[in-house]
C-alpha cells in the first residue's frame, strides 16, 4: 500500500528530534558568532595597543619609525643592488634621487620668497649625473657651470612676461639662490656617482653611505636614549653630544670593518675615513638644520613617511660624497 506524504518514514525524525535538532543548530549559530565577535574584539583591542604603542614611539622619537624604517630599507636597497651589479643603474637611481633634491630645496625657496624655477632646476640636477659619470671631473664641472647659467637665464626669461612672479627687484637674491641648489643638491651630490664610475670606485661609495649611515644611526638611537646636553640649540635643538658621541662610535666601528674587508685598506685607515665622515656628516645635518630654520620650515617636504623629504634623509651625505671622493684619491 502506498505511503501518504504526510505520513512519517521509519527514518524520518520524529517532532521531538526535530525540535532537538533546532536546539543545536541555534546553539552551534550561537556559539559561531559569539566567538567571531570575540576574534573581533581581540582584533580590535590589538590594533588599539599597537596603535597606542606607534604613538608613543611617534611622540618620543618625533617621527613615524616604520615608517621611515621601510623607506630606509627600500632606498638602502635600490642603491646597494645597483651599485653591486649594474654601475649604470647606479646613475639613474642618482639622477632621481637629485632630481628629487633639486625639487624639493627649490620649492622651500619659492615658499620662503626666492623665486627659484623648479623645472629648469631639476633639468640642470639631472644633468650633472651623467655628465659626471661618463665625462668625470670635468664634465661634472661644465655641467655644474651650464646648469646655473640655464637656470639663471630662464629666471630673467621669467622678468619679460607678465606673472605673478617678483620683479627685477628681488632678481639677485632669486639668481643666487638658483646657484645654491645647484651647487648644494647636484653638485656635493654627484660626486658619489663621479667615485662609483671609477675603478672600485663602487665600493668606495657603498662604504662612504654605510659610514653616513652608522654616524646617524648612532646619534639617532644614543641620542633618544641618553641625550641631555643640547649640541646646537638654536640650530637643532633634538642634537646632543651624547648623540654625537654614539655617532663617533658607530661610524668608526663601521669605517673600521670596511677599510679592512671591504677597501682592503689598513685598519688604521678606517680611523681616518670615519673620522672625516663623523665631520662632513655632522656638518651636513647642522646645515640643513640651519636651512630649514632660515626657511621657516620644520621638513623640506613630506614625500618619505617617517622622514620629510629626500633632502631630510640624504643632508649628511651631500658633503660627505665630496670627502669620500677626496679620500679616493689619495688613498685608493
Amino acid at each position: 500500500m502506498r505511503q501518504r506524504p504526510d505520513d512519517a518514514g521509519p527514518d524520518d525524525p520524529s517532532p521531538a528530534q526535530k525540535s532537538t535538532l533546532g536546539s543545536r543548530r541555534a546553539d552551534f549559530d550561537a556559539r559561531a558568532q559569539a566567538a567571531r565577535h570575540d576574534i573581533e574584539n581581540q582584533l580590535r583591542a590589538g590594533k588599539a595597543r599597537l596603535d597606542s604603542r606607534n604613538e608613543k614611539l611617534t611622540a618620543r622619537t618625533g617621527r613615524n619609525l616604520p615608517a621611515a624604517i621601510a623607506v630606509g630599507v627600500l632606498l638602502g636597497a635600490a642603491v646597494l643592488l645597483s651599485l653591486i651589479f649594474v654601475k649604470a643603474f647606479f646613475m639613474i637611481v642618482a639622477a632621481a634621487l637629485i632630481g628629487s633634491l633639486c625639487f624639493e630645496l627649490a620649492s622651500a625657496l619659492r615658499f620662503a620668497g626666492r623665486d627659484v624655477p623648479r623645472l629648469p632646476s631639476v633639468l640642470a640636477g639631472v644633468a650633472v649625473v651623467p655628465a659626471a659619470f661618463y665625462g668625470g671631473a670635468g664634465g661634472q664641472w661644465a655641467a655644474l657651470v651650464g646648469g646655473i647659467v640655464f637656470v639663471s637665464l630662464w629666471r630673467l626669461v621669467e622678468l619679460a612676461r607678465p606673472s605673478h612672479r617678483g620683479g627685477a627687484s628681488s632678481l639677485g637674491r632669486d639668481l643666487g639662490a638658483g646657484a645654491f641648489v645647484q651647487i648644494y643638491c647636484s653638485f656635493l651630490g654627484s660626486f658619489m656617482v663621479l667615485m662609483a664610475a671609477r675603478p672600485d670606485g663602487q665600493w668606495w661609495t657603498l662604504s662612504a653611505l654605510i659610514v653616513v649611515i652608522a654616524v646617524d644611526t648612532g646619534a639617532y638611537a644614543t641620542g633618544l636614549n641618553f641625550g641631555k646636553h643640547p649640541m646646537a640649540p638654536r640650530i637643532s635643538p633634538k642634537k646632543t653630544w651624547e648623540g654625537f658621541a654614539g655617532s663617533v662610535a658607530a661610524s668608526l666601528i663601521a669605517a673600521v670593518l670596511l677599510s679592512v674587508f671591504l677597501l682592503d685598506e689598513p685598519w688604521w685607515f678606517g680611523f681616518v675615513f670615519g673620522g672625516v665622515i663623523i665631520v662632513t656628516a655632522t656638518i651636513g645635518d647642522l646645515s640643513e638644520s640651519l636651512i630649514k630654520r632660515d626657511l621657516g620650515i620644520k621638513d623640506i617636504s613630506t614625500w618619505l613617511p617617517g622622514h620629510g623629504g629626500f633632502l631630510d634623509r640624504l643632508d649628511s651625505t651631500l658633503p660627505s660624497a665630496a670627502a669620500a671622493y677626496g679620500l679616493y684619491l689619495l688613498f685608493a
